[in-house]
C-alpha cells in the first residue's frame, strides 16, 4: 500500500446544507466512482477497506492555509484570566505556518473564525414550502411548510481538504476528477436545489510540518480509534455521534438510514501506548456484511482519519 497526502483546495459556489466532513465526502466519492466507472471498480478499490486498507481517506473541510486547533483540556492552554478563556473557546484554528511549533506556542496563535476565513461564515435558517401538485398549494404533513439551515460563506470562500491516496489503487489525477465531479453535482443536504456546490481551485502535494519531539497524532475528520493501541489515558477526544443516511439513488429509499456510529471527533490527540512512529492516517473502516445497512449489506464508513503529528508535552497530560 503506497499513500501519499495531497491537500485540495476548492472555492465554494453555494451555500453549504452540511458541513464539509470527511466521512460524508468520502461516501461521495465512492457514489462518483461508481457512477464514473461502474459498480465493479468501486468494488475493487474498496477491496481490504475494513482490514487497514482503504484506498482514500478524507479530512474535513478547513478554511484555506488554516487545520483545526487540538482537542485538549484547559492546562496544556496558557495561564489566562476569564475573559481571556472565553476567547479562546472560539479560536478554533491553527494557521499552517504555526503547525510545527511546541504545543503551548500553538496553542497561543490559535485564531477565530474571522481571522482564518476573512469574514465568519453565517448560519441561517431558509424557509422551504412543498407543493401538492392536486391543490396547487402547501398543506399538512409531507406538504408543511418547513425551514432548514444553511452554512453561508463569502463568495469564493477559499476550503483546504486533504486527501491520503493509495497510488496502487486509484490515481491522484482520478480523485481529483471525482472532487470536480461532486463539486459540479453539489455535496451534502438539498444538492438537488442547487446547495453544496464548488470548484477545484488546486490540489498539491500536502507535506505537513512536523514539531521536534512529535508523539502523538492529530485527527483531521473524525475517526474510529478503539482497539488500535493508543493510550485512553494520555489522549483526548470528543465523542461524535454519527446519524448517517444514505445519499444519491438510496436516499429515495424507504429506509435510507444507516446505523449510527460512534467516532472521535475531529481534532482528537491519540498517543500511542507504546513507541511513536509519524504516519500519514490512522483509525478503520466501518461497515460491510450488512452491519451498516439493510437496503445495501456492503456499505462502508470513513472511520480513518489524515493526522498531523503534534508533540503532547507528558508532564502535563
Amino acid at each position: 500500500m503506497v499513500c501519499a497526502k495531497h491537500r485540495a483546495t476548492v472555492a465554494l459556489a453555494t451555500p453549504l446544507g452540511t458541513p464539509l466532513a470527511g466521512d460524508t465526502l468520502f461516501g461521495h466519492f465512492c457514489w462518483a466512482l461508481r457512477e464514473s466507472v461502474g459498480e465493479a471498480r468501486l468494488q475493487r478499490v474498496l477491496d481490504g477497506y475494513t482490514q487497514g486498507k482503504p484506498w482514500l481517506v478524507v479530512s474535513d473541510g478547513f478554511p484555506a492555509g488554516f487545520l483545526p486547533k487540538p482537542t485538549l483540556p484547559r492546562h496544556f492552554e496558557p495561564q489566562m484570566d476569564t475573559t481571556g478563556r472565553k476567547a479562546a473557546k472560539r479560536q478554533r484554528w491553527i494557521s499552517m505556518q504555526c503547525a510545527g511549533l511546541p504545543l503551548r506556542e500553538l496553542l497561543a496563535a490559535a485564531v477565530d473564525d474571522e481571522a482564518a476565513y476573512g469574514a465568519s461564515p453565517v448560519l441561517a435558517v431558509q424557509a422551504h414550502n412543498t407543493i401538492n401538485r392536486r391543490s396547487g398549494t402547501t398543506g399538512k404533513d409531507s406538504f408543511a411548510p418547513y425551514a432548514s439551515t444553511q452554512h453561508f460563506h463569502a463568495e469564493g470562500q477559499k476550503v483546504d481538504i486533504y486527501l491520503v491516496i493509495d497510488d496502487e489503487r486509484v490515481s491522484t489525477e482520478t480523485v481529483g476528477q471525482l472532487l470536480v465531479a461532486i463539486g459540479a453535482a453539489g455535496y451534502g443536504r438539498d444538492a438537488s436545489i442547487g446547495l453544496g456546490k464548488f470548484e477545484l481551485a488546486a490540489m498539491v502535494p500536502a507535506d505537513l510540518p512536523s514539531p521536534t519531539g512529535a508523539n502523538a497524532s492529530m485527527t483531521l475528520a473524525p475517526c474510529a480509534p478503539q482497539g488500535l493501541g493508543f493510550d485512553g489515558r494520555r489522549s483526548y477526544w470528543r465523542v461524535l455521534t454519527r446519524y448517517g443516511r444514505h445519499g444519491n439513488a438510496h436516499a429515495l429509499a424507504p429506509n435510507p438510514f444507516k446505523t449510527p456510529v460512534l467516532l472521535a471527533a475531529t481534532g482528537a490527540v491519540f498517543v500511542p501506548e507504546t513507541v511513536y512512529e509519524p504516519r500519514q492516517f490512522i483509525g478503520q473502516g466501518l461497515g460491510g456484511n450488512g452491519r451498516l445497512s439493510k437496503i445495501e449489506p456492503e456499505t462502508v464508513q470513513q472511520g480513518y482519519a489524515p493526522v498531523l503529528p503534534v508533540a503532547l508535552e507528558r508532564s502535563r497530560a
